[in-house]
């Protein structure tokens, strides 16, 4: 049986998506392809200008594509306020949120606008604050589906809620691994959430293995000469970008997907590979786990849903 890959998407004609991080790397390969396969793709991207550029190369690749770039700051709660506010008046219905972006951080420990660790409160707490922001929205979408990114450091990570800001002892390797593990987390507790209340929306959880996207390049490259030697090496050992994002296509667009399924590549140690359904380790399937992250964002960000 062929593998799955872009051509199997879907007609995407009459809906519309937001891809947070969309500028580069695995989020604008998936913004790329479903702008060419019909969607409205909203470009949720930190800096106006990068926006624009990738909108240009979107563009030329798929001629007369619907696109519109807003800014969007996950590491602001104030920023994704306003950005919820701009798609609220400017789109009645939402049908596909692919929760992309992330930081790599491979450096002192810093904090985002309101204090946060940067990696959780970027990968997790921004993408938590959106994601209820827009809920009323993608309810009202056509087969609805919210995409969290995580990532196979997951698999070894474990959440601190005693130093779940990494205050006390911080290493950045560890702290991007616990965010993907909360982002993991999320996603599966999402959808328990939403089959609860019997909502349309379906929560998705895909991760791209080890993806050769600029942001892990260029975590390395700003070392020194060591960082770039890893880079090289890194360039050698992954897969192409578009390799990468197979799974989070997959499952924001493939039919019969389900809530609660999560996504990546086949291959050993789910490094590289086609698109199949991979599991979570057991921390990030733990309902104990889930109900104290959930309660522990909703005081942080001031966002309650579900």
């Amino acid at each position: 049986m062929t593998a799955w890959n872009t051509s199997d998407i879907p007609d995407q004609t009459g809906r519309t998506a937001i891809v947070t991080g969309a500028n580069s790397g695995l989020g604008l390969v998936t913004a790329t392809e479903l702008a060419r396969h019909g969607a409205h793709v909203v470009l949720a991207v930190r800096d106006i200008t990068a926006g624009e550029e990738a909108a240009h190369m979107i563009r030329a690749v798929a001629p007369g594509a619907k696109l519109t770039v807003r800014a969007l700051d996950l590491a602001s709660l104030a920023s994704v306020h306003g950005f919820a506010a701009h798609i609220a008046d400017e789109h009645q219905k939402v049908d596909l949120l692919v929760n992309n972006a992330g930081v790599v951080i491979l450096g002192p420990r810093r904090t985002t606008v309101d204090g946060f660790e940067l990696h959780l409160g970027t990968n997790l707490l921004g993408h938590f604050a959106l994601t209820g922001l827009l809920l009323p929205a993608i309810a009202r979408g056509d087969e609805p589906r919210i995409v969290s990114l995580s990532s196979i450091t997951h698999k070894n990570a474990h959440l601190d809620f005693d130093d779940l800001m990494s205050e006390h002892r911080y290493n950045a390797s560890a702290a991007y691994g616990a965010s993907k593990l909360a982002n993991t987390v999320f996603g599966i507790e999402l959808d328990r959430r939403l089959r609860a209340v019997g909502s349309p929306v379906i929560s998705v959880l895909a991760h791209p293995g080890v993806s050769r996207s600029n942001l892990s390049v260029r975590a390395w490259a700003d070392r020194g000469w060591f960082g770039r030697l890893a880079a090289q090496l890194f360039l050698l050992t992954t897969q192409p970008t578009e390799r990468g994002t197979l799974p989070q296509l997959h499952a924001a667009t493939a039919p019969h997907v389900e809530g609660g399924q999560f996504f990546g590549p086949n291959g050993r140690g789910e490094r590289r590979g086609d698109v199949t359904e991979v599991h979570a380790s057991a921390e990030a399937a733990g309902p104990g786990v889930a109900q104290r992250l959930w309660e522990t964002a909703q005081t942080l960000t001031g966002t309650a849903f579900l």
